[in-house]
């Protein structure tokens, strides 16, 4: 097995713990303009019942690539990554397919974020499953930021 899938299996199951030991997200954050309207809404039945989903985070060409599973397969997904103000860096719509490492409805997006980046978090990554209509638990993430 090569370097780069062992990494992967790793990232893969080291994610996986992490995700059961995040908090949920508060309902109360601000939509980006390419967010559906009822995102954030909660009051609705979910009629589709499945693993709580999970991202995690790794370097590829230089940008932040933000990974995760358990989402819905063949379904949308919403990426965002934020700064902890609520400011959005990235965000990204995207299609949850399966994966033979990743459980569930996988999602790998090469986000903009230059990468890798040193310093405390100052950001996070989040998920929304579009057919459950919930969101993923916030991963702490650094944003590079340019100092002129």
């Amino acid at each position: 097995m090569n370097r780069s899938m062992r990494t992967l299996f790793g990232l893969t199951a080291a994610a996986a713990a992490i995700a059961l030991t995040v908090p949920a997200m508060s309902s109360a954050a601000n939509a980006s303009p390419s967010s559906p309207s009822d995102i954030y809404d909660t009051s609705h039945a979910h009629d589709v019942t499945q693993a709580r989903s999970f991202l995690f985070t790794y370097t590829f060409n230089d940008h932040l690539k933000v990974a995760g599973g358990n989402f819905t397969v063949d379904r949308r997904v919403f990426v965002t990554v934020k700064f902890n103000n609520g400011v959005t860096k990235f965000s990204r719509w995207v299609v949850a397919r399966t994966h033979p490492v990743t459980p569930g409805g996988a999602i790998y997006v090469e986000t903009t974020v230059a990468a890798p980046c040193y310093g405390g978090s100052n950001g996070y990554a989040q998920a929304y499953d579009e057919a459950t209509r919930t969101w993923s638990p916030r991963l702490p993430v650094t944003i590079c930021q340019r100092i002129d």
